[in-house]
């Protein structure tokens, strides 16, 4: 018997890992009922048993680094605890079996909830309205800068640009250069904030907006925000706020009362439900009164005693996604922020900050932190002063791997060279920051006294270190099932 190798070297014909019951195993023929198109020829899938499987996804399991099982420092994507709670919440009857299709008068529980999660939102952010539907941060971008082109078109003003900084996160001029405008980027002055100077040639009557991050990826509070937003709204351009980094800011300040013309959030961040390979996100967004005509339909409104989905609204640029949203994330947020409520919130922000602030202090009496002032949720070191000695971020990365931590973000943001991004979060203890903090000075001390050993890292992995641009360039691994070998 194979102990080890892939899935498909332990398959049996005939083996399976089910009994169905009469009415089920005499099912009818799928080409019935199946455009022919449709079918498969051939299934190729391991025939295995039930116990195989349970033991093939729990070993596969026991491989991934997650939240709930190593800390997670990663930096520019807040990763924090996901409270077990609200998968519970999620679990219930009365919400787990509503479908998008049912009749607004059978769901007006879960309508209700919706239009709730909508005030709270406007609340948390000094938005006026929000939409729930855009599946993701990336999506919410590029609703937002729908909108905003829906805002100037209807005012006859067919702007072209979009003033990303250089702080910003990567996927806004990605998703600018979508909505069809012209990337103009601006650099960050001596202290790490946006320069004044460099906004102001910048801006011109083809500026449709600026999108910022504030904190920015550097995790410093742009302080001069005011001034900003009125420079921005001066020339006729709106202000857009990308949410990923709102965690501080949380019961301390709000993104619409800096001046914010539009906002998307990730719920699968700031609020804790699971994302990346631990489910589907949320990125809704909210926008000032000016801009509400443009939101996305259908719209939730109160219509004599029930609440409804509503079409009928002229201006708005049409529907983003199929149905309303990934309310399943929708509702894990909702009970996370209820749940917390005012105090709590402004608890998670201020924590947040304190954490890595503790970070920042204690690990900058080893590395260097260019930008080494006090930071909001998160900060970035700089390892290239150890370039000498053959070191780089990806090497400190990896010797994490082997001492349990998820490495932070390296390389990122890339106005600092070597970059390696922290961020805690307000849900680890101190005893484990501490931790981090012994690690990261263990691996600086041999990076001086024996480097080698840290090119060689993971050592204690199943996988060693791998050709990561052929892994990226060449991804397509599969098992040829007529000559048993991997392709």
């Amino acid at each position: 018997m194979k102990r080890t190798g892939l899935i498909f070297e332990k398959s049996v014909k005939g083996r399976k890992a089910f009994s169905l019951p009469a009415p089920f195993a005499e099912a009818k023929n799928p080409a019935d009922y199946i455009p022919a198109g449709f079918l498969r020829s051939s299934f190729e899938f391991p025939e295995i048993s039930e116990l195989d499987i349970v033991r093939h996804y729990t070993n596969l399991a026991s491989k991934n680094f997650s939240v709930d099982g190593n800390f997670y420092p990663l930096g520019s994507c807040t990763m924090k605890y996901n409270p077990k709670i609200n998968e519970q919440i999620c679990a219930y009857e009365g919400f787990r079996d509503v479908h998008p299709l049912f009749p607004c008068e059978k769901v007006q529980g879960y309508m209700s909830l919706l239009k709730k999660m909508e005030r709270l939102l406007c609340s948390i952010t000094g938005m006026d309205e929000f939409c729930l539907h855009p599946s993701a941060g990336a999506h919410g971008e590029l609703l937002g800068l729908m909108l905003i082109r829906a805002f100037h078109d209807k005012n006859g003003d067919g702007r072209k640009k979009i003033i990303v900084p250089d702080s910003s996160h990567g996927t806004n001029p990605s998703s600018a250069a979508m909505a069809g405008y012209r990337i103009i980027s601006i650099k960050s002055d001596a202290g790490g904030q946006i320069d004044l100077k460099e906004l102001k040639n910048a801006l011109d009557g083809e500026v449709a907006a600026l999108m910022m991050t504030n904190p920015n990826t550097l995790g410093l509070f742009e302080d001069k925000i005011l001034e900003i937003a009125g420079m921005v709204h001066e020339k006729g351009a709106l202000l857009y706020y990308d949410g990923a980094n709102l965690n501080p800011l949380l019961g301390l300040c709000r993104p619409g009362d800096m001046g914010f013309d539009v906002v998307h959030l990730n719920l699968h961040k700031t609020f804790a439900t699971p994302h990346g390979g631990g489910g589907p996100g949320s990125g809704p967004v909210g926008v000032k009164k000016r801009l509400e005509p443009f939101l996305p339909v259908p719209v939730i409104r109160k219509k004599g005693d029930n609440l409804k989905f509503d079409f009928d609204c002229p201006d708005s640029i049409g529907m983003i996604k199929a149905f309303w949203g990934n309310t399943g994330v929708i509702l894990k947020a909702f009970a996370y922020i209820t749940a917390l409520g005012d105090e709590g919130l402004k608890k998670t922000g201020e924590i947040s900050v304190l954490n890595a602030n503790y970070l920042r202090k204690k690990l900058g009496e080893h590395y260097n932190i260019p930008f080494n002032r006090a930071c909001m949720h998160e900060f970035v070191i700089s390892v290239k002063d150890l370039a000498s000695k053959g070191i780089h971020a990806i090497d400190i990365a990896k010797a994490l791997i082997d001492r349990g931590i998820h490495p932070p973000t390296v390389y990122f943001p890339m106005i600092v060279e070597e970059s390696i991004m922290v961020e805690p979060t307000e849900t680890e203890s101190k005893s484990t920051l501490d931790c981090f903090i012994d690690e990261m000075v263990q691996i600086h001390k041999e990076a001086g006294k024996n480097p080698g050993s840290l090119k060689n890292a993971p050592v204690n992995m199943g996988v060693r270190r791998l050709d990561e641009l052929r892994a990226a360039k060449f991804p397509d691994v599969k098992w040829d099932f007529k000559t048993q070998n991997l392709e």
